[in-house]
């Protein structure tokens, strides 16, 4: 089956992209300021598109001017804003925090869909959801549930929340991507768009915080995480959330510490666990018994405008 029909695949990949950042960023990059990270990350990844999109971009700039206000809050939140917050809140929170907070964001997304678009999920569905939210708590409390007792909100979760607010309208707002616009387009577009809403705080980290360091570690760095954490996994999610919906897209979140353990194994040296085995198998399941009883597409989209 090609790829671009495959949506479960598609929804698969980006999750490992974006563990592969948190690799990237804990053993590699060390060197880059939060802002530094988000407005060089997608700069590169606009240099990277620029080629391929043009030839689109002639073509759909009429469409993208009619949908100019979508088009709009698909950049600034989904692209600038979103990753802004992300890379600031871990700056001043823990790992743990973060990624025991992003646990929610299939809730979140799912929360938004029914409020904005009407969307329920079945009975074998939101014992999937319960289940594989079951395997990331695993994964953080080590398997000892009296370690969340301690967790605790602190400025840096403040901003990780607001990352997955975005992210979660981001999401549901693909329900309007413009249909006659092609993919690369469509990323190329709001790419530019965030990292222009990005740049006048990373101006002013520049200036006045901390600047980078433009190793050929860190450059190897944030070439990686453009074309995989950014070009390819928001081409793939894209694409997924059309084929399957939100609701269900938005499970495929938990793979993100599942593979983030395997990863940090692999690359780091960190060791796997047996309450590591247990939690990934439960997100797995938690994932099958979702798609099991999921629709395979939905409807076109519809405009904003």
């Amino acid at each position: 089956m090609p790829v671009a029909r495959a949506p479960y695949l598609l929804l698969i990949l980006p999750p490992l992209f974006w563990a592969s950042n948190w690799i990237v960023g804990r053993g590699f990059a060390v060197d880059i300021p939060p802002l530094a990270m988000t407005f060089l990350r997608w700069l590169f990844a606009v240099l990277i598109l620029a080629p391929f999109a043009a030839p689109h971009l002639r073509e759909d700039w009429p469409v993208v001017r009619q949908h100019w206000r979508a088009m709009l809050l698909f950049g600034v939140f989904g692209v600038g804003m979103n990753n802004a917050f992300t890379y600031v809140g871990l700056n001043y929170t823990t790992a743990t925090n973060g990624v025991l907070l992003h646990s929610f964001l299939p809730v979140m997304i799912i929360a938004i869909s029914w409020v904005v678009l009407k969307q329920r999920l079945s009975l074998p569905q939101v014992a999937g959801v319960i289940l594989s939210l079951g395997g990331v708590l695993t994964i953080l409390c080590r398997g000892n549930l009296g370690l969340l007792a301690s967790f605790h909100l602190n400025i840096g979760d403040m901003f990780v929340i607001g990352s997955m607010l975005m992210w979660s309208v981001y999401t549901v707002g693909l329900r309007w991507h413009p249909v006659r616009i092609h993919l690369l387009t469509f990323l190329f577009v709001i790419a530019c768009i965030g990292d222009l809403a990005v740049l006048p705080f990373f101006a002013a980290e520049f200036l006045w915080v901390r600047r980078p360091e433009f190793t050929l570690t860190n450059i190897s760095a944030l070439l990686f995480v453009s074309v995989f954490s950014s070009i390819l996994a928001y081409i793939f999610w894209n694409r997924g959330v059309a084929l399957v919906g939100a609701n269900v897209a938005g499970l495929f979140v938990h793979l993100m510490p599942a593979f983030g353990v395997l990863l940090a194994w692999i690359f780091l040296g960190e060791k796997v666990a047996m309450f590591h085995v247990v939690s990934i198998g439960l997100v797995l399941s938690g994932i099958v018994l979702t798609t099991r009883f999921a629709p395979r597409v939905i409807a076109p989209s519809e405009s904003l405008d």
